[in-house]
Order: structure tokens, then C-alpha cells, then sequence
């Protein structure tokens, strides 16, 4: 039977086959549970009886252990015990989102026949698997953040190196997507798209040679589900995508050379319909994405950059948290795809940018956020309507939703083309918001079983129903007024109860008044209770008119959703627009309240930036009363593509480096960037290697983890590359890390000719700009007064003096007797430098390197000729250096203060260094 035939009440087993077994030893409920068990081998199988989904042997196990509820044991199935436990029906959503938490896959099995309409137990079938990528209930998802399955299609590329397709779905709003990958970019395709679950073939066991599964996916912590591994079928995937997209051919989706994309597809697809046992009417748009067009950002870039995750792991600050101040879900997480998914053409970013320059001149961003306060998830809600899962409230939300488009189209302001694309989008068939406004009622109750969903006045048998429901105690008063009357019996009453009905109760000393159409019902003591032909078809009527009610509900309620398929498209096209707006509000919002400006885009390289500033930094500053952020400038261009950053720690030298990253990435995704002023030039990756820290799990000790990465980004980066790397090679010996920071330096300066941001302590690489043209110094500020520093924040030209540990351990409370033993020393190991040879050169490549070992490196580095003229001393380099550079004209108090401290020191340096 295809997704598209089978019956929407049952889910068809898993496509690897059932287990038949002989259960004639068994009770009849328990034979019927096992070979729903049977069915589903490696899934929790929650079996519905009354009140109560039980589970049984093994599963009643695991749920003990996994939820901590009670285990019992009920009489005997084939000889033996039966182990079981339950949870209630009503307390159904808390269980499965703590079992989705927990990475477990649940198959429900609901009861489908009527109770006593044949003999043995009331016929059970699974009607939907939930699975940690595939849940769609809104009480399991967080209503901020896409929950995405993933299928993984591992394959031989040219040369023998394997590649992967990737097919993803978010199934709580549509999302399709589809990418290949080299074995190098699958890290990063993680880290961007988060899956919830990852399938992978059941043919590929992660201990058997030839078929382990990538580190990448092992390291992820994803649930993974094995399928069969036939489904992983490129031909099969082709034609599913064709008949899902309703498409002829997919180069029109830009999709028709991604053969191994297609293969993971069609594990996708099939066990996405699998397990909500119906096709995916709202699935109905692709996105392929490739990793050349979009700005690569690795997932240490992810990390350092603490775009959506601190380093610590919480959700807040991060920039994401900045950023969000949508109104919707919907808007929430658009805007996290467009910060973990920036393109590197600019054309997007641009028509963004040109929308919210419309809307802060308009200012109109806060009356559009003001409209979409009321706004419901129209995303989620299209995809619940497919699924067939969707709420009377949910209905009654997009109801009120389409109501307020009007409204909402009005404060949408014209003069942007993406404006006016989404103005146009806001306005779906007027024939949705009718047929919701008919059919369903003011207030819905939250669950169809509770009846009151359906609107009075739609369907004249439901009314009628409803009137005898609620309108019962009338008529039972009318009838005994008139049976009084007619029978001259004055204390007769008209009665109910749920044992015997309804009745009319005559006391002993009436009953010869009693007519002879009274039926004699039951015989009390002082009383005789009747029942007459009138008051027996009222019985019947009324007794079943709840039950047949809820019925009628129940089916107008389906004949409202069949009426409502034909608009999924146009629901699914309303909720991107409505997302889009939210954020674009959302950036307008945040640049009007933050300060932030229009970043230009050039076509020649450079990163310029004036008065920069780190977002989140300076609003963690602003919330506690941190004082003023410190902002900076940055300029990178053709002849000035590295900066040697020093100074001491504490001083700002990491939150500078990510500051240019962040505002790189802000444009990127065509947002206002916290500055007062941005250009840039064309950039295809943001590389980090920041931080210390260790991967015990993968036996990777913290200097081994900082020369993987490093050497991942040597080897990936480009001439259009920014690249930030702070304080490398401090995680071995002073010599070891001061010999590789400078040869990291000079393969980034000489070959790779990235954009970088080079932070250090190695005092020694200050040098490397005068061996390196393209190499500039520059330093964090700070002031010493007595044993006391101040920290500036200030990004100043050229080399910092000193570094400030022994300072800065102080400020951390060290005790004074350590701090009296390091300025000991350290004054011994300076004056012993000082009185040493001459500084070994960190930055000449080796003379007789293998050929493939040569850099090529700036000619005119290599091809100038030796100076004839001595250098000069370092320290008297530095000081003849800072006074070119000094301007007293152009220097605030602060800055001039700042620059005569430096000035004495270097004069103090040179005179030690030429007397010592």
C-alpha cells in the first residue's frame, strides 16, 4: 500500500521486516500486544487499555528505569508473569517529551474497534511512532528552535575520499533540505543544522571494518536510527523528491546532481511517512544548499564565537539571544538559520539590508512588532493540519491570525522590493479565514474528545443534539407542569438517575390517579416510579445525545480539515512571510536600540571597521553597570592582511578578535553591525582557534586539540578568509610554542594570505612585521601605577611593552608571597635575557626544505637585498617607532597620558638594553 493509500488510523510496520512468532500460548490481549511488539522490535510500544497506556516484559523494564514509575507484575501469559507498567492517558505528553529527551523512539497503539463488537480484545493498532526527529506535538518542541532529522548517505567521491549526502526535515514546519559533503566539511554541516536524530544504513556497523561511521557523527551525541540498507537508494530518492515536490525534473529545484543527496532522501522520506503513517501534504519546498556559496563557519567558530550556545553551554548570552527579540517562534528560528546559514553572496544580505533601512526611516518596525504580537505559529500549524494532528485552539490561533492580516499589511511600508514581496505574500485566499470563522467556535475547548469545538449555527443535527443536552432540565420541567395537569396529581415529579433513567415518581397515596399509558418503571416503598412513551423517546434521545454530538463534532471537525488541505501551500507561503517580517522587525529593532549601522559591501578585499564593537559584550556591560564599552577600529586590506595583537591579559585582545568576526558575520546575513562605521570585501569562511581546553573522550590533550584545529585551518583557508587565532602554541613548552606560533604565522602571512587576527604573548613575534610586509603590530592598553594596572581596552599601533601577568595574578587574589617569589624571578630571567645572545630568527624558511615543503612566500620578501645599513636595537626600534607615531594634536588627555607611560617604558627598555 503506498504513504498515499494507507489508512491515516495505522502506522505500517518498520520497512526491515516484521517478526512472526507463534503466540498461541499466550492470553488473547497479551498474543495481540506481542505482535504489535513484533512490528516494532527496537521501539517503546505504549499499548492503550482504558485510562491507561501499559507496557509490557522488556519495555515495562526500560520505562521503569527511564521514568521512574511503578513496576508491577499481573497474572500469568504462557506459564509466565507479566511484567507491566502504565501511564495515564491525560499525563501522556510529559512521559513521551521526557522519553525524547532521552532519545527514545515510542510507537502508540490505540484502541481502533468498538468495545464488544467481536469477540476477544478490542482491535489495537499503532497509530504514529514518535521519534526524536520526527515529534510534532507543540508540548514536546521548543517553540524557539528547529527539530530536524537527519539522513546520512555515506559514498566513494572522486579519488577514493568519501563524501556524504545529506537530506534533511524539520517536520513541525516543512523544511526540506538537501547538500553533499567531503569527510572535512560533515563537522561543520552538524554544527550547523543540529539534527535531533541522524539515519544512517543498518549495513554500516560503527565496529566492523570497511563500514565504521564518521568520527564526526560519532562525536555529535545524535540518536542514530539504522534503516535498511536498500533504502538508501539514489534512484528511489529521485523519484520521491519528484513525486514530493511535485516536480517533472529537479534541475528546476537546483537538485539534480546530488546522487548521494537523493540516496539519503529517500531513507528520509520513507521513514518520516512511516512513522506518521500518512504522505507529507506540507512538505512541499526544497533548499539545496552547497558548501561553496554559503560562509563557512566551523564548529569551533560556533563555539568561540558563542553564536547560539555559550562556552559553557547555556542558551544565554549568546548572540543569538541578543539578537532575538522576534515576536513569533516562527521568526526565532528564521533568524537562528540565517546566523548559522550566511551566504557569501552578498544579494540576500543586501535586499535585507535595503528592507531595514525602509523600516527605521519609516519607523515603522515598532508598530509592525506591535501586529505581530497576536500572531500565531502559522508554520507549525500547516504541518499539524497535514499531519491531521492539529488542535481545535490551533485552528481557532490561525483563525485569529488571518483575521488581523489586514491590519497587519497596513504598517508593512513600501520602498524595499523584499517588503513588497512579503506585502503581496500577506494576503492568502479569503476563503480560509471563512470557512474557520464559520465552523469553529469563540472559545474551543483545548481536545476535540472535550465537544464544544464546532461553532452553533454550522450544522442544524449538531445543534439539535446540543439542545437536548443542555436544554434537558427544561424540558423535564415542562413535562411534569403538564402531567400535573393532566393527571390532577399534585406532587408528581419528573426525575432522573443514572441507574434508572428517567421516570415519573407517584406516591403511594396517588397511584389511583395514575392513567393507563403510565408504564410501571420501578416499586419503592412509599412511591411507584412510571415511565411513558414521551418521556422514553426523550430518554433514548437525550442519553446518546452527548455521545452522538461529540460524534457529529468529531466528523465535521474532519470534513473542516479536508476543506482546509487544498491551502497548504498558500499556509506554508503565509508563515514564511510572517517569519521573514518578524525578523527583519526584530533587526530593525535592535539597531535602533543598540546603535548599530548599515555595513557597506566592496568587491575588493578589506575589513574596515571604525569604532567596532562587541554586541554582547557591551549589553552584558550596560545590564550590570560595567561601565562604557571601549570601542575600536580594525583595517585589513591587500597590504595589511595580519595583525600581531599583544598585550596583557585581561586587556581585551580576545573580545577585540571576535568582535571583527561578529560584525563580519552580522553582515553576512544582512543585518546593522555594532559600529559606526563597516566596509568589507568579499569573505568565504570565519576561522577561530581560540581558548584552551581538552577532548578527554577522544583522547586529545589540550596542546593536541589546539594543533588539530590549527592545522584544520591552514589547511582550509583562503586569501578571503578571516582568521582569528589567540595565543597559539602556549600549550607546550616555551620554545616548542613560541617555534610553532611563529611558523603558524608565517604559513598564514606567506601562503595562505588570510585576513588574520594573530593574538600573542610571545614577545618575540613582535619582530615579525619588520620581516613580514604585509604584518602590522598592535596592543591592548593598559597603565601601571605602582603595583596596580589599569586596563584601557584601547587597540593602540604597534607592541606592548610588558605582558602584566605578575599584575594581573594579583588582581585574581593570589597571595603576596607567591606574587614577592615571581617578580623575583621575573626580574632575574629579564635581566638574564637582556645580558644574552643576540634573538634567534623565528621567521626565515629552512634552506634545504623538501620541494613540496617551500612556501611561496611574498618575492619581495625573499628577492630584497640584505640592508647594508645595521639595524637598530628592538627596544630602540620601539621607541623611535612610538614617538613617529605620536601626535599630541590629535590625543585625548587619557590617550596622551597612556602613550607617555609607554614612551618612559620603552626609553627604560632601549637604555637597559644599551647599558646594561
Amino acid at each position: 500500500m503506498s504513504a498515499d493509500s494507507r489508512p491515516p488510523s495505522a502506522v505500517s510496520p518498520p520497512a526491515t521486516g516484521a517478526v512472526t512468532t507463534d503466540f498461541s500460548g499466550h492470553t488473547p490481549m497479551m498474543a495481540q500486544y506481542l505482535r504489535i511488539k513484533a512490528e516494532f522490535p527496537d521501539t517503546l510500544v505504549l499499548y492503550r487499555m482504558g485510562d491507561f497506556y501499559e507496557v509490557f516484559y522488556e519495555d515495562a523494564r526500560s520505562a521503569h528505569r527511564l521514568l521512574d514509575i511503578t513496576l508491577t507484575t499481573r497474572g500469568q501469559s504462557n506459564g509466565e508473569p507479566v511484567v507491566m507498567a502504565g501511564v495515564p492517558v491525560h499525563a501522556l505528553e510529559s512521559y513521551l517529551a521526557k522519553l525524547i529527551r532521552l532519545g527514545v523512539s515510542v510507537a502508540i497503539a490505540e484502541q481502533v474497534g468498538e468495545v464488544g463488537a467481536a469477540k476477544g480484545p478490542v482491535e489495537r493498532k499503532v497509530v504514529r511512532v514518535v521519534t526524536p526527529g520526527t515529534v510534532t506535538d507543540t508540548e514536546l518542541l521548543a517553540e524557539r528552535e528547529e527539530n530536524r532529522l537527519l539522513a546520512l548517505a555515506p559514498a566513494k567521491g572522486t579519488g577514493g575520499q568519501a563524501v556524504y549526502g545529506l537530506a534533511w526535515l524539520a517536520l513541525a514546519s516543512g523544511q526540506l533540505g538537501l547538500t553533499e559533503c567531503s569527510a572535512a566539511e560533515l563537522p561543520a554541516w552538524l554544527a550547523r543544522l543540529r539534527p535531533a536524530e541522524v539515519l544512517v544504513s543498518a549495513d554500516r556497523d560503527a565496529e566492523s571494518d570497511g563500514g565504521k561511521l564518521p568520527a564526526a557523527l560519532l562525536n555529535a551525541g545524535v540518536p542514530l536510527t539504522r534503516r535498511p540498507g536498500w533504502q538508501f537508494d539514489t534512484a528511489l530518492g529521485a523519484r520521491k523528491l519528484r513525486e514530493q515536490l511535485k516536480v517533472a525534473h529537479l534541475a528546476g529545484v537546483n537538485a539534480q546532481d546530488l546522487d548521494h543527496a537523493h540516496a539519503a532522501a529517500a531513507a528520509l522520506l520513507s521513514f518520516a511517512e512511516h512513522t506518521q503513517g500518512r504522505a507529507l501534504a506540507h512538505v512541499n519546498r526544497l533548499v539545496v544548499e552547497r558548501a561553496s556559496e554559503l560562509l563557512e563557519l566551523p564548529p569551533a567558530t560556533h563555539r568561540n564565537l558563542e553564536l547560539t550556545e555559550t562556552l559553557r553551554g547555556e542558551r544565554a548570552p549568546t548572540l543569538l539571544s541578543l539578537l532575538d527579540s522576534c515576536h513569533t517562534g516562527m521568526g526565532s528560528r528564521l533568524l537562528r538559520e540565517w546566523l548559522t546559514h550566511p551566504k557569501r553572496d552578498r544579494r540576500d544580505a543586501r535586499e535585507r539590508l535595503a528592507a531595514l533601512a525602509v523600516l527605521i526611516e519609516a519607523r515603522a518596525a515598532e508598530p509592525l512588532r506591535d501586529a505581530l504580537r497576536e500572531v500565531s505559529d502559522v508554520q507549525r500549524i500547516a504541518a499539524r493540519l497535514a499531519l491531521r494532528q492539529i488542535r481545535p485552539r490551533e485552528l481557532a490561533g490561525l483563525r485569529e491570525t488571518l483575521q488581523r492580516l489586514p491590519a497587519l499589511r497596513a504598517v508593512v511600508p513600501d520602498g524595499a522590493p523584499l517588503l513588497a514581496a512579503l506585502h503581496e505574500a500577506l494576503q492568502p485566499d479569503a476563503a480560509i479565514a471563512a470557512q474557520l470563522a464559520a465552523a469553529i467556535a469563540e472559545e474551543p475547548a483545548v481536545l476535540l474528545r472535550d465537544g464544544g469545538v464546532i461553532a452553533p449555527g454550522l450544522d442544524a443535527d449538531l445543534d439539535e443534539l446540543r439542545a437536548i443536552s443542555t436544554n434537558c432540565d427544561a424540558f423535564l420541567i415542562d413535562l411534569e407542569v403538564r402531567e400535573r395537569a393532566a393527571t390532577g396529581i399534585g406532587n408528581l415529579r419528573v426525575q432522573f438517575n443514572k441507574v434508572h433513567g428517567f421516570y415519573i415518581e407517584v406516591t403511594q397515596g396517588q397511584i389511583d390517579k395514575v392513567p393507563t399509558r403510565y408504564q410501571r418503571r420501578q416499586t419503592l416503598k412509599n412511591a411507584e416510579r412510571y415511565i411513558t412513551p414521551e418521556l422514553k423517546a426523550f430518554e433514548d434521545k437525550a442519553l446518546s445525545a452527548q455521545e452522538r454530538a461529540l460524534a457529529r463534532e468529531k466528523w465535521l471537525y474532519e470534513q473542516l480539515l479536508d476543506q482546509l488541505m487544498p491551502h497548504l501551500v498558500a499556509l506554508s507561503e503565509l508563515g514564511r512571510a510572517l517569519a521573514t517580517l518578524d525578523v527583519l522587525a526584530a533587526l530593525a529593532e535592535r539597531s535602533t536600540t543598540l546603535g548599530w549601522c548599515a555595513p557597506e559591501f566592496v568587491t575588493h578585499p578589506c575589513i574596515e571597521i571604525t569604532q567596532g564593537r562587541h554586541p554582547v559584550v557591551e549589553a552584558r556591560l550596560a545590564q550590570t553597570g560595567g561601565g562604557n564599552f571601549i570601542a575600536n577600529d580594525c583595517r585589513l586590506d591587500s597590504s595589511r592582511r595580519m595583525l600581531v595583537v599583544t598585550g596583557p591579559n585581561m586587556g581585551g585582545k580576545s573580545t577585540f578578535m571576535r568582535q571583527v568576526a561578529v560584525i563580519a558575520l552580522l553582515a553576512a546575513i544582512g543585518s546593522h553591525v555594532p559600529a559606526s562605521r563597516c566596509r568589507l570585501g568579499p569573505i568565504d569562511a570565519i576561522h577561530t582557534r581560540i581558548g584552551a581546553a581538552d577532548d578527554l573522550a577522544n583522547a586529545q590533550s589540550t596542546f593536541m586539540l589546539e594543533m588539530t584545529e590549527a592545522s584544520a585551518i591552514l589547511h582550509a583557508a583562503t586569501e578571503h578568509s578571516l582568521v582569528l587565532m589567540d595565543e597559539i602554541g602556549r600549550g607546550t613548552s616555551t620554545f616548542d610554542g613560541l617555534a610553532l606560533a611563529g611558523a603558524i604565522a608565517s604559513h598564514l602571512h606567506d601562503r595562505n594570505r588570510s585576513f588574520t587576527l594573530f593574538a600573542t604573548h610571545y614577545f618575540e613575534l613582535t619582530e615579525f612585521p619588520t620581516r613580514h610586509r604585509h604584518a602590522l603590530n598592535c596592543h591592548v592598553s593598559a597603565v601601571e601605577s605602582g603595583e596596580d594596572i589599569v586596563f584601557l581596552h584601547a587597540i593602540e599601533a604597534g607592541p606592548a611593552s610588558r605582558s602584566y601577568g605578575v599584575q594581573v595574578a594579583r588582581l585574581a587574589g593570589m597571595p603576596g608571597a607567591v606574587l614577592r617569589q615571581a617578580r623575583a624571578a621575573l626580574e632575574q630571567l629579564e635581566s638574564q635575557q637582556q645580558a644574552g645572545e643576540a634573538q634567534i630568527d623565528l621567521f626565515t624558511a629552512p634552506v634545504a626544505a623538501a620541494p613540496d615543503e617551500v612556501d611561496d612566500i611574498d618575492e619581495d620578501v625573499d628577492a630584497a637585498p640584505a640592508r647594508s645599513d645595521p639595524p637598530l636595537d628592538p627596544p630602540l626600534a620601539r621607541l623611535l617607532a612610538a614617538l613617529d607615531q605620536t601626535d599630541p594634536d590629535q590625543m585625548s588627555p587619557r590617550e596622551a597620558l597612556a602613550r607617555l607611560y609607554e614612551l618612559r617604558q620603552l626609553r627604560a627598555d632601549a637604555r637597559a638594553t644599551t647599558h646594561p
